[in-house]
């Protein structure tokens, strides 16, 4: 009996993406209609900031990417069509900032993301 192989995640390319400060990396990874969720002091758990599709989602990693602070890829877990990271990030002037992903996969890709993150006040 034959099984059909899914296409894995790219877990090289988010820790390119994440480390080399390449937004187009990154949203190479997501699926055309795929929706991120965050949730952080300034929106709550019921009150998430919701940013969905490919469009909303380069513009917010060109955003991040595009400042001048450190990423780095401390972790990454796949298992089926779930992944799970911690990306741990710092300014210049020291503010830290830590951010957790879930995500559900889609044909390798990611199709929905909670990130829960914290930084230094």
């Amino acid at each position: 009996m034959a099984t059909t192989a899914h296409p894995a995640f790219d877990t090289d390319a988010l820790r390119r993406g994440i480390e080399e400060h390449t937004a187009s990396t990154l949203l190479s990874l997501y699926a055309d209609d795929a929706e991120i969720r965050i949730v952080d002091r300034d929106a709550q758990p019921s009150h998430p900031k919701v940013v969905k599709g490919r469009g909303q989602i380069g513009a917010m990693l060109d955003d991040v990417y595009g400042r001048d602070m450190t990423h780095r890829l401390e972790r990454c877990v796949v298992q089926g069509d779930h992944a799970a990271y911690v990306e741990s990030c710092a300014y210049p002037d020291g503010v830290r900032v830590l951010a957790e992903s879930m995500i559900s996969l889609r044909d390798g890709k990611i199709a929905e993301q909670v990130m829960i993150q914290a930084w230094d006040e």
